[in-house]
């Protein structure tokens, strides 16, 4: 298949496709900062009404990067990966402290952002700034491993890349990617997605009878009110899960104690 074709398929599949989200109608670069993080390992019917409670509270980077962290924590509650949810309040006062509230629009400067890596950053360029900027996610895969590597597997990013490149559509790189996007999930929804054939792909953990299920539930928890870890175990299922997920969370600086009492960081 040749760039024409394969670019002919995906403006079709797009049009046919295409799925509305807060953050395509307002592609401001904190929109697209928050929907990215919120939509690492997040179904976006899951996401959308998060960001759209999120704005509704955070609706600027300096009102976010002013916020307390618990307060963030709060509003991420139920997405899971709380970790995101610090590394989202930090980008926002590295924003605003060190780039003087002004979004960075250069790659080099975008992967500084805590919780930003390249993919992340060439996503903002793409979807903000409209640059034809190429980046590797989970969708982009499923479509390029369908059309153009189906009878390969162990495929190298490096390999994919090239491929992006090549076919890439510069004129209009935003709608390109939300065409490719909306395409890739198409195919895993039917059943043709081909992820495993990728050297870095690695599956998602189930959730539950994990820690990060008991870290989930201690967040959700301390939302409510602070609790020393006797009280807090009033309100958590309980086993083996438990004190490597208070842990965890503790190192992580996503849960503080003070004076006997647990509660989320401020």
């Amino acid at each position: 298949m040749d760039t024409r074709q394969f670019q002919e398929i995906i403006w079709q599949k797009g049009s046919e496709l295409f799925r509305p989200m807060p953050w395509r109608e307002d592609t401001r670069p904190y929109y697209v900062l928050v929907s990215e993080i919120m939509l690492q390992q997040t179904q976006v019917d899951r996401v959308i009404p998060k960001f759209e409670a999120f704005i509704k509270r955070f609706p600027s980077v300096e009102i976010l990067a002013e916020a307390s962290l618990s307060e963030v924590l709060t509003l991420w509650s139920g997405l899971g990966y709380n970790r995101r949810a610090k590394f989202l309040h930090e980008a926002a006062k590295m924003i605003v402290k060190e780039f003087g509230g002004v979004f960075p629009n250069e790659l080099a400067e975008l992967v500084k952002l805590p919780g930003v890596g390249v993919n992340t950053a060439g996503a903002i360029m793409v979807y903000s700034f409209n640059q034809p900027v190429v980046f590797i996610e989970t969708n982009v895969r499923t479509v390029y491993f369908y059309h153009f590597f189906e009878n390969q597997s162990e495929v190298s990013d490096a390999e994919l890349k090239e491929k992006v490149e090549a076919t890439l559509d510069r004129e209009h790189p935003r709608e390109w990617y939300w065409a490719l996007m909306d395409y890739g999930n198409f195919l895993k929804r039917s059943g043709a997605g081909m992820n495993s054939k990728s050297r870095h792909y690695k599956k998602q953990s189930p959730l539950k009878g994990s820690v990060r299920e008991i870290r989930g539930q201690i967040i959700k928890t301390l939302t409510k009110h602070d609790l020393s870890i006797d009280e807090l175990k009033k309100y958590i299922e309980i086993d083996e899960r438990f004190e490597p997920a208070l842990q965890g969370l503790l190192k992580d600086g996503l849960v503080k104690e003070t004076d006997g009492s647990l509660h989320l960081t401020r």
